[in-house]
């Protein structure tokens, strides 16, 4: 089947489309370029499902040219056969050709190996064939100079050969791969003590495959990685050995020559495919598992990316700490830093009264709009300080942020560039104040597997794992557009066509010949040519610039049917900065979308997205989403009881339900069970990073800091 047919069936879309998917990425076109500016070519798909295409057009690519080595190194030792051509073009996955390969692979010495070496070869395919007494054949193989001394050594040498025959046979490779997976039983002991109780669950476990979830595979592995458990995956022997024997014993043959297979069968199923049968299993479970918990990543990481930003507010960072003080920095509306310094409101010191008239100063002094406070140690007492000093203080709110990667942003070399007459500590306080007023342009700066919104991310295989999430930066990043005389190299780099190499030529453009006016000013930097040009021009915002359509989502290539469009219904570059294109659809519909967009040389689609854009010019797709909670004050865990009904943050979504921040600084559970009457899949059907909720305590253990929450139960309770 041709991979564009697969891919065709596999994701259910129209053949054309995928073809020109295939043609665009083969072309050399980002995703985020694909997914917004070829939409009549694609049917309008989105990036997301465009990368999951991609990836599987990767891995179909890799398969094909995997078969085509495979069959010519068989080709090449002149046993290619037309059954072996067949199953090498029905293989669907890379093991699948790999044990196609097995029986043709350069193998290092094995017992097989030497009783072939013993001009054996030809009595195992004797006792194979079942029809004569194999012991009166191998009368014929006793040789001193081969070192065959006897009927049983060179029996038992025709057996060794016979059990590599049938390990190497790809068909029942397969069919036993498949009885494990479908019918194997984990089996987990532990074997030394866990203090923590970390995988007490583990300490006597065991579980058929088919429903063993995915989190439990790779806390199985973590847990034989650090030594505490030893896992294996048990599948009743006596049936895999009948399965080996069936398929090489015949009926009517000579029962001996049956008896030695079967007995080369069992030897070669406990020694030889067992063993690389059940790693191959685990292989596919962690991969399995691997692969949900990088999509957990991805599916928390996008709305934590894609959070709204508080704009225009001047903004004071805490960054929460005990003995050294909790460090402050105020930075103004475009993030520049304005102050900085550090408070001891909280233990050992309890400076609050100093702390207050500190904070009471920097407020004053800088028109201080909102307070960021970061989520670690020491949160909970500076938060309460906050709340306490916001009753003597009128118009200033807060919010808690989560500070997850800020101390390893704070050392590294980018902060040092971009802070450098600033210690760590106080990069982390502007970090802090920052994530707060634009979270897509200070989280970008941070290796997204410090975020914190993952399960097991340090156990993922680091390439693929950098590949999915650098797509969902870089999604982001395009989705929401760049300020092009603003942004940093870290917010540059992730704009479709470029990198970090052009990233800093536009930099160095940008501080050599000042701000940029227009789009095409681009073409002068050193490296953008014109493909890069392409791809990225429509990213790139101009808010200032000539042409008001530098500072909207229209392509340069589209900008004189946009003026066609304009003109065509009395409008101009005025209207347009003075928002004055409200009636534009209307007048489109009433006009006919089909004779417009023929009028303008313009597929409807796109029409249609130019239309969106010049209506509101600079528009930010993040302030249509729900926007952030602030505070003037605190709950306590001490002020909470089972039954209340409180609000909160969704903060993590899990294989097994979500952690929602209500206020408390602990963040408090809701199990997949909890969270809707109606049956789903996974939390992340219904929840995601960000969500606004209202949630009724169901549990609560104050002594051990656990919160259990409820949001089907909120109908049947009166809000707190």
């Amino acid at each position: 089947m041709e991979i564009s047919q697969q891919l065709t069936e596999e994701f259910k879309l129209r053949p054309d489309h995928v073809e020109n998917i295939l043609k665009l990425l083969d072309e050399g076109n980002t995703i985020p370029f694909i997914a917004r500016y070829r939409k009549e070519m694609t049917g309008a798909i989105d990036d997301q499902v465009l990368r999951e295409l991609n990836d599987r057009y990767e891995y179909l690519k890799n398969l094909q040219k995997r078969k085509e080595e495979v069959a010519s190194a068989i080709i090449e030792q002149e046993k290619m056969t037309e059954e072996i051509e067949t199953a090498i073009a029905a293989a669907q996955t890379m093991t699948e050709v790999e044990d196609i390969y097995r029986p043709f692979k350069q193998k290092k010495k094995t017992r097989a190996s030497v009783a072939i070496a013993k001009g054996l070869q030809p009595l195992a395919e004797f006792i194979l064939a079942q029809e004569a007494d194999p012991f009166k054949e191998a009368e014929n193989y006793i040789s001193a100079e081969l070192e065959v001394n006897s009927v049983d050594e060179a029996i038992a040498g025709a057996k060794d050969i016979i059990a590599e025959i049938i390990s190497d046979n790809a068909d029942l490779r397969k069919k036993l791969r498949t009885l494990l997976e479908n019918h194997g039983e984990m089996q987990v002991k532990m074997v030394k003590d866990d203090e923590k109780g970390t995988y007490s669950m583990y300490a006597d476990y065991s579980e058929i495959l088919p429903e063993i979830k995915n989190h439990r595979i790779l806390a199985i592995n973590r847990g034989e990685k650090e030594e505490f458990l030893k896992a294996k995956i048990y599948f009743n022997p006596d049936i895999a050995k009948r399965v080996c024997c069936v398929k090489y014993v015949k009926m009517d043959g000579n029962q001996a020559c049956a008896k030695l297979i079967e007995e080369a069968a069992d030897d070669g199923y406990d020694r030889l495919i067992q063993p690389s049968i059940e790693r191959e299993v685990r292989a596919i479970l962690t991969d399995r598992a691997s692969e949900q918990a990088i999509k957990m990543f991805e599916v928390n990481l996008r709305p934590l990316l894609l959070q709204p930003p508080v704009k225009g507010k001047v903004t004071l960072g805490l960054d929460p700490a005990y003995r050294t003080g909790c460090k402050v920095a105020v930075v103004d509306e475009t993030g520049k830093v304005l102050d900085v310094g550090v408070i001891y409101p909280v233990p050992p010191k309890n400076d609050t009264e100093g702390a207050k008239v500190i904070m009471k100063d920097l407020i004053k002094k800088h028109n201080v709009d909102i307070i960021s406070i970061g989520n670690g140690t020491a949160s909970k007492e500076t938060e309460i300080f906050v709340a306490e000093l916001l009753k003597e203080v009128s118009g200033v709110t807060y919010a808690v942020v989560n500070e997850a990667g800020a101390s390893v942003y704070s050392a590294s070399k980018l902060a040092v560039e971009e802070f450098p007459d600033y210690d760590l500590t106080r990069r982390s306080a502007i970090s802090i104040a920052r994530r707060l007023q634009d979270p897509l342009a200070e989280l970008i700066k941070i290796d997204p597997k410090s975020i914190g919104v993952g399960q097991y991310q340090h156990d993922m295989d680091k390439k693929r794992l950098d590949s999915v999430l650098g797509g969902v930066l870089e999604d982001c990043v395009n989705n929401v557009g760049v300020d092009l005389n603003t942004a940093s190299v870290s917010l540059l780099k992730y704009v479709a066509g470029l990198n970090a190499g052009i990233a800093k030529n536009i930099v160095a453009y940008r501080e050599e010949n000042g701000k940029f006016t227009e789009r095409s000013q681009l073409l002068k930097v050193s490296k953008l040519g014109a493909k890069a040009y392409e791809q990225c021009a429509g990213f790139l915002r101009i808010t200032d610039g000539k042409n008001i359509m530098d500072n909207t989502a229209v392509h340069p290539e589209s900008y004189k049917k946009a003026e066609k469009l304009l003109e065509l219904f009395g409008y101009n570059d005025s209207d347009v900065r003075e928002g004055k294109l409200k009636e534009l659809p209307q007048k489109v519909k009433t006009y006919g979308e089909d004779k417009a967009a023929e009028y303008c040389e313009l597929d409807k689609v796109t029409m249609k997205d130019i239309i969106n854009e010049l209506i509101k010019p600079g528009r930010d797709i993040r302030d249509s989403l729900p926007q952030r909670q602030l505070r003037r004050d605190i709950l306590s865990i001490e002020d909470l009881s089972v039954g209340m009904v409180v609000d909160g943050t969704v903060r993590n979504v899990i294989d097994f339900g979500a952690f929602v921040d209500i206020g408390v600084h602990q963040d408090g559970l809701v199990h997949i069970s909890e969270i809707t009457d109606r049956y789903i899949k996974h939390p992340s059907d219904v929840l995601k990073v960000g969500q606004q909720v209202k949630a009724v305590i169901i549990a609560l253990d104050k002594k051990k800091q656990r919160i259990g929450l409820s949001l089907k139960q909120v109908s049947n309770k009166k809000a707190n």
